[in-house]
């Protein structure tokens, strides 16, 4: 087992991924936010789906979800059908421009990687894949498994609260 400093510093290693994703954010044409790009995305690969297991995948609100969509409709990069088994839901589908917008995002996310990755070998770039595939695994589906987070501990300055 790796040693408290090592767990610290990687917490810290993955909240600087947020410059990972803020850049990966500026290659999305201006019409296109990153959510509508995770819709997108999970469309893509997942194929067509209600709303709501669009929702539980996005791990947003519903409503959220619900203006994504209407934004990519207006684009007329996915389809928003009746579900045939309940009529008060919708089906959700890439249309062939949203697949190409996707096509064209995926392009743009594997140049700007290649790029910035253009000093690592190919055995290191499958190094990163294969750990962060294994470490989203050892975290598994969080909005469907709650996991029972161990107390805080007491950090300086730290007050504690009695019950009234």
């Amino acid at each position: 087992m790796a040693a408290q400093t090592q767990y610290e510093e990687l917490a810290r290693q993955l909240s600087a991924l947020g410059a990972v994703k803020r850049d990966l954010g500026r290659i999305l044409p201006f019409d296109c936010s990153a959510g509508s790009a995770a819709v997108l995305a999970l469309l893509g690969r997942h194929g067509d789906m209600r709303m709501s297991n669009l929702s539980e995948l996005l791990a947003v609100d519903m409503s959220v979800t619900s203006r994504h969509a209407a934004h990519l409709a207006e684009r007329g990069w996915i389809e928003r059908s009746p579900d045939p088994a309940d009529k008060r839901s919708r089906i959700l589908r890439l249309t062939p421009e949203g697949s190409a917008v996707l096509g064209e995002l995926s392009r743009r996310s594997a140049a700007l990687l290649a790029e910035r990755l253009s000093d690592w070998t190919d055995d290191e770039v499958g190094e990163l894949i294969r750990l962060m595939s294994r470490l989203r695994a050892d975290f598994g589906d969080c909005r469907a498994t709650p996991h029972r987070r161990p107390p805080p501990p007491h950090l300086p300055h730290q007050t504690t609260r009695t019950p009234a």
